[in-house]
């Protein structure tokens, strides 16, 4: 998924189009996660899941390269940046984010920590990147995570957060935020295809000792398994994680990762089709609070046309 710089002056349509296929895949993810951890640890969960994206990657790339060159990183340098940013945001935030679920935190203070991300890159982009925002803007980041305390508000139970939880998603937060801006600034033209090959291999060499060391449960083989494995490493581990470099590239910091407040309320939304769980009226209303923050974080203000008083 190679993408032109900022500058290159294509259509904000396929940008627009891209942002609502991310938010729903990523949201979507938390449930076949959910679905996929039922029936093996969440360490081996992660090792399948990247062996198979790059088993499924390696004859993609090829017949890529069949149609269009593709550029490998050039440089020991570039090499380790990638290695870097990839053992954050895939190995740091899934597996900080899965093994606190693991020891018992509820999928609602999850996603509400996580939610935390946007705020998080918000300040980074502002004290250390040059990222002005309006004030406009600042309001929507707090808007936006009102809106999904408000989502998940019935399904935090706050008996079951461990201080062993709590750490290990305070950890996801940290690897996503830090490894999306590692990569856009130190990452800013790779191949996306390439890169990506090269972190699920460093993904799969952190993850073997990991598991070993950590769980020693064998995968209880079923279709439920394979579905979410199969949806996770076509949609999510190749296509969602470009997806978001790829908006990273093409606009701000912010602006982009606010879209993740959207996630729960796909997830929200999948519990009620997949599972019955109907949304309470609260939830309703976060929704809505929600989407507003989004959009204060997303509106851009119409510049005056040159010359015109």
């Amino acid at each position: 998924m190679t993408v032109p710089s900022r500058s290159g002056g294509r259509s904000p349509l396929p940008s627009a189009l891209l942002a609502w296929l991310f938010v729903a895949i990523w949201g979507s993810g938390y449930i076949a996660s959910k679905a996929g951890m039922q029936y093996v640890p969440p360490f081996t969960f992660l090792l399948l899941r990247y062996s198979c994206a790059f088993l499924l990657l390696v004859p993609l790339l090829a017949w890529w390269h069949r149609h269009q060159p593709l550029r490998w990183p050039g440089t020991r340098r570039e090499l380790m940046h990638v290695v870097f940013a990839g053992l954050l945001m895939h190995v740091g935030n899934l597996g900080g984010s899965h093994y606190a679920q693991y020891l018992g935190m509820s999928a609602g203070v999850t996603a509400l920590v996580l939610a935390l991300q946007p705020l998080v890159t918000a300040a980074i982009a502002a004290l250390f990147m040059h990222e002005r925002l309006r004030g406009g803007q600042w309001l929507g980041v707090f808007v936006g995570l009102a809106g999904v305390v408000l989502v998940v508000w019935h399904k935090i139970d706050v008996r079951a957060l461990s201080s062993g939880a709590l750490g290990a998603v305070l950890f996801s937060l940290v690897s996503i935020t830090i490894g999306t801006l590692y990569q856009r600034v130190f990452c800013p033209t790779v191949d996306l295809r390439t890169a990506s090959l090269v972190q699920f291999a460093a993904a799969v060499v952190t993850l073997v000792p990991l598991a070993l060391a950590v769980e020693h449960t064998l995968p209880r083989w079923n279709w439920t398994l394979l579905a979410a494995l199969a949806y996770l490493v076509i949609l999510g581990s190749i296509f969602a994680f470009n997806a978001l470099n790829t908006l990273m590239r093409r606009g701000e910091a912010t602006r982009v990762t606010s879209l993740l407040y959207l996630t729960p309320i796909f997830a929200v939304v999948l519990e009620w089709l997949l599972f019955g769980v109907v949304p309470t009226g609260l939830t309703i209303v976060g929704i809505a609070v929600t989407c507003a923050g989004v959009a204060l974080v997303a509106w851009r203000p119409r510049r005056p046309e040159a010359g015109i008083a």
